[in-house]
């Protein structure tokens, strides 16, 4: 089990990168994750969602993604909820106090997930969330020294030493936690090293004897992770280098913003000069495509989107022939009404849209996720993507679908054409499908970029530059049969 010392350490990277190592050695390996916190989800061949990181981990490992991958999945709602996913499918929406008190009753649920893998594969890749430092969480906990306490599943610590103060972290975490719970802790890794890492020696033997853990490697900072989808939206607030690039597409960005990652396709896209549009920030007028991204609460961002003053921008824009698309969440924004009577995307309401399309939304208690082979109504290319929402939206420029599944209309374009709305994630992974969407915005690619080419090309670059840093065998002989304690 991969734990941290905080959030955003690597972990997820890196279990991808040990996934595929393991794959590289024969072993049949599937990745595992208790409790995922993300709005950032994938649809599963065999039915329901899991966090997209694990998605990620089972394409380096080999597989399709399935939900006993990632048992639980916390989906936040408002700033005090989330959508309990359980094995996929929607649980309930809770406060974070009542599942902070009550997430111990999943313990056996995530432990019948686990064992599940265990029959089916060589070995597991278990992924930890946030920090076991948080001692403050331990009481119940299933997603860190909890889950491996009770499953027997030794640990290797993950420290970042970009954050600063590594060594305090790595140290600290020891200190704090039970001595019980430090003695499942193997060994520790300390990722993201800008430099020659043996300047980072005395370092290691000051953390090797303050905790008595052997050191398995220092990672260097790896730039392939850029090209790799990313699980949660802090990355979203990182600045980018400034691009000499053509087309310009600008994406708010939501408050609770979900599958961003179908941004991706379009950043790593040649002359395209993709912006993360800040809170407070207006969108620039030389935009040649504004995209509007899902999000886990309609209303909410709704509302968001108001308080930014983007409402305006976007309907300016429009009404004076910009082009603009809503995926998901953000097609629902673009037409007339929201109704959520339920209050099951996040709260109760019925509210007016931004009327960029002539469609009105009503939430539903039955949540659609599923993955999906579409035609474009534009070009009939084959798109292959997957829906996750809550909700049905219907209407007369439903009529002028952006798509069709099963021979049926999906999605909405405003009789003008320049406004479009879709449930589809994942298009622009598509290759033909996004070069041709592009190219009716004026874009010409100089280059035949594969996105999933691209994403499995940075996974072996990842792999490469772990396995040289890190010391892979003795990492792997912790692993022990499940059912078995560390010490056996």
């Amino acid at each position: 089990m991969f734990q941290g010392t905080g959030s955003d350490v690597g972990k997820s990277v890196l279990t991808a990168a040990f996934c595929r190592l393991a794959k590289r050695r024969g072993l049949s390996v599937a990745p595992f994750k208790p409790q995922n916190m993300s709005n950032n989800a994938a649809a599963c061949p065999t039915g329901g969602e899991i966090g997209r990181a694990q998605a990620l981990q089972a394409q380096a490992a080999g597989l399709a993604p399935h939900v006993d991958m990632n048992p639980v999945l916390l989906k936040p709602q408002t700033d005090k909820t989330a959508q309990v996913v359980l094995h996929g499918k929607p649980l309930s929406a809770m406060a974070a106090a009542d599942y902070i008190a009550n997430r111990g009753n999943l313990l056996d649920a995530v432990l019948t997930s686990f064992e599940k893998l265990g029959k089916q594969h060589d070995l597991i890749l278990v992924e930890g969330a946030g920090s076991p430092a948080e001692v403050n969480l331990r009481q119940e906990d299933i997603a860190n020294m909890g889950f491996a306490r009770r499953a027997g599943v030794p640990v290797c610590l993950i420290g970042d030493i970009e954050k600063g103060g590594v060594i305090a972290s790595l140290v600290g975490t020891k200190a704090v936690l039970d001595p019980a719970d430090a003695a499942m802790i193997r060994g520790f890794l300390v990722n993201k090293f800008r430099g020659d890492s043996r300047l980072f020696d005395s370092g290691v033997t000051e953390i090797e004897t303050r905790t008595s853990w052997p050191c398995l490697g220092v990672i260097p900072w790896i730039s392939a992770t850029a090209h790799l989808p990313a699980e949660d939206a802090v990355v979203l607030s990182r600045k980018m280098a400034p691009a000499q690039r053509k087309l310009k597409i600008a994406a708010p960005m939501l408050s609770r913003i979900a599958n961003f990652d179908d941004a991706d396709p379009l950043r790593l896209e040649s002359d395209v000069d993709f912006q993360w549009i800040a809170p407070g920030q207006p969108i620039p007028k030389d935009t040649d495509i504004i995209v509007l991204f899902g999000t886990k609460s309609t209303l909410c961002d709704l509302a968001f989107v108001r308080a930014q003053g983007w409402d305006h921008d976007i309907i300016a824009y429009a009404r004076s022939g910009g082009h603009v698309l809503g995926i998901c969440g953000g097609f629902q924004m673009l037409g007339k009404r929201i109704v959520d009577e339920f209050g099951v995307d996040g709260h109760t309401g019925d509210e007016k849209g931004l009327g960029l399309l002539n469609v009105e939304t009503v939430m539903a208690k039955e949540k659609t996720v599923r993955p999906v082979k579409a035609r474009s109504a534009m070009n009939s290319l084959r798109i292959e993507g997957y829906e996750i929402h809550m909700g049905r939206t219907f209407g007369p420029d439903c009529e002028r679908p952006f798509s069709h599944i099963d021979g049926q209309a999906e999605g909405a374009i405003a009789p003008s054409g320049n406004v479009a709305g879709t449930y589809l994630h994942g298009a622009f992974t598509n290759d033909q499908f996004r070069r041709a969407w592009l190219g009716q915005l004026g874009h010409n690619a100089k280059d035949k970029f594969s996105y999933k080419a691209a994403v499995d090309q940075a996974i072996d670059a990842l792999a490469d530059q772990v396995e040289a840093a890190v010391k892979i065998d003795q990492l792997f002989a912790l692993a022990k049969p499940i059912g078995q304690t560390p010490d056996q």
